[in-house]
């Protein structure tokens, strides 16, 4: 190679034009270096003011004075700017007047309701139960309250004056017309018009509501909340309350007290199961015939009668607890065994909303009992659980048949 060296710069023209171009062109970095340009100062003066608090921040001439400092041994401070401790003090007192302002609830007609627009203030002022041609309406002022679907007056049987009465409670605890839209604020009208939907479909001969209700509650039957046992303890003392008793033993006790009443009186000479066990992996299936039976029941119940049924067994996942509830407040008998005057004197304690409330929440109050509540989750569906049972109590009840414990359920 360097042999070959000289001998091509003797011969350039020997070489390629390529070559020859490439050797002649100038090299990218071939410039002088030159030190950064650093940007010229263009001015010196005194730094930029602080910034200022904003106009709702900024005090007021009602604040109380600053005392005077110590003969300069302070520097002094403009007032009313940000360094100004005095400032920060009033700008404070006015942060929290605001967030105790927030805390109260909207009135209605005020600007200080979600989203910043006032809630328009409703168009009645009194709720009335008033009674045309045999049945209970409930009117605001002189307009009567009518469903949301079909605009037909809601009309209520005269056998059933608690419910007329709890209707015209809720829309006068109403505060503006905005309310009146949203469903979580009035349950039991969501819950009576589900009882008048049923009514108009029998009136025309259709099952189709009658039909979805006993679908969705017969899956409730192969895993009812009554029908699921925990395992028996392996020692007997162990996993026992303050009064002695297992939670196992307490499930029995549930189950029977239900079970014994609705295969005598609802559902005669049928066979109720526990589903789930300390051996069962998957639940246990009812004997043939049983679930064609409550079918047929389900089927044969009034309109206020299935509304109320499927209200209670949503709300305790117990079909059996919901069938035992609905039959002994039922206004029109819940397709039971009429009871002798002997059998209905010796029932005289009635099984009510407390009774059906512990029965389906056996192990939450277990749980809780030993490691205690949660706060705002298991009171609040302690109360709610109840406010579900006792409207659909009202709902199927007839007149006379609502007493002392209907109100402990504060609809």
């Amino acid at each position: 190679m360097r042999l070959a060296a000289p001998l091509l710069r003797q011969r350039a023209s020997l070489l390629p034009t390529a070559v020859l171009a490439y050797r002649s062109a100038r090299a990218i970095h071939s410039s002088p270096p030159e030190h950064a340009k650093v940007v010229p100062v263009y001015g010196t003066g005194p730094p930029p003011e602080p910034p200022k608090p904003a106009a709702e921040f900024a005090p007021s001439s009602n604040d109380s004075d600053p005392p005077t400092r110590n003969g300069g041994a302070i520097p002094e401070i403009q007032e009313g700017t940000a360094a100004d401790p005095w400032s920060r003090i009033s700008r404070r007192k006015r942060q929290a007047a605001m967030l105790r302002a927030a805390t109260l609830p909207p009135t209605a007609g005020s600007s200080s309701a979600p989203g910043g627009i006032g809630l328009k203030r409703r168009f009645w002022k009194t709720v009335t139960v008033v009674t045309r041609e045999d049945m209970n309406e409930i009117h605001l002022d002189s307009r009567a309250l009518r469903r949301p679907d079909t605009k037909n007056i809601i009309r209520l049987p005269l056998t059933k004056p608690s419910l007329a009465s709890a209707l015209a409670i809720e829309w006068d605890q109403l505060v503006s017309a905005q309310q009146a839209t949203k469903q979580h604020l009035i349950p039991l009208t969501s819950l009576v018009c589900r009882a008048l939907d049923i009514a108009d479909e029998d009136a025309l001969g259709k099952t189709e509501i009658r039909d979805s209700i006993a679908k969705v509650l017969l899956r409730y039957l192969d895993t009812d909340s009554l029908l699921c046992w925990a395992p028996v303890p392996t020692h007997p003392e162990d996993g026992r309350n303050d009064a002695g008793y297992t939670l196992r033993e307490l499930q029995e006790e549930a189950y029977s007290s239900v079970v014994s009443f609705l295969t005598t009186r609802v559902w005669p000479g049928v066979t109720i199961v526990p589903v789930l066990d300390e051996t069962s992996i998957m639940p246990r299936q009812q004997e043939p015939g049983t679930r064609e039976v409550v079918h047929g029941w389900m089927l044969g119940l009034s309109a206020w009668e299935l509304a109320a049924l499927e209200r209670v067994a949503l709300a305790g996942k117990s079909l059996l607890m919901a069938a035992r509830l609905v039959v002994e407040w039922s206004g029109d008998g819940g397709n039971a065994v009429v009871q002798t005057p002997e059998e209905e004197a010796q029932n005289k304690k009635r099984w009510g909303i407390e009774e059906a409330a512990r029965a389906v929440s056996l192990e939450v109050d277990w749980q809780t009992t030993q490691w205690g509540e949660v706060e705002d989750t298991h009171d609040v569906e302690k109360v709610d659980l109840r406010r579900q049972l006792g409207s659909a109590v009202l709902l199927c009840a007839g007149q006379g048949a609502t007493d002392v414990s209907v109100n402990k359920a504060k609809l």
